[in-house]
């Protein structure tokens, strides 16, 4: 088992930046893909983004391209979400999540584990 605890949402005005992080206990971190997903209101939960195990693969989802940087710190067991040049339509709540076998990691259904959500509000 792995919990997974997100924090570091907040209300921001647009242009304004955010670090989200997600802290893991349980079994190794190292052994985990992580992602950041997000889910607005009346909307499906979309991939943001996705980093592997040791950090050096990192993809995107075309929306946050050059806004958003996902990185991790093994030592500390922390996957952080830096978002920049914040807009409205990046308003939702972000989810981390685990993957053990990182396949398809802009696919909500392989992951394992999941954070509890923190809420981003982007103001006009």
């Amino acid at each position: 088992q792995v919990q997974l605890v997100d924090s570091g949402g907040g209300l921001v005005q647009a242009g304004g930046s955010l670090r989200l992080s997600c802290v893991a206990s349980g079994r190794p971190f190292s052994s985990y893909a992580m992602g950041w997903f997000r889910q607005a209101p009346g909307k499906e939960r979309e991939f943001v983004a996705a980093i592997s195990w040791g950090g050096t693969r990192t993809y995107y989802a075309d929306s946050v391209k050059g806004r958003f940087t996902i990185s991790r710190d093994n030592a500390e067991n922390t996957v952080y979400l830096q978002m920049n040049s914040l807009k409205p339509e990046d308003t939702a709540v972000y989810y981390c999540a685990a993957d053990a076998r990182f396949n398809a990691y802009s696919d909500s259904g392989t992951y394992d584990y999941w954070g509890q959500g923190t809420q981003v509000t982007v103001s006009s």
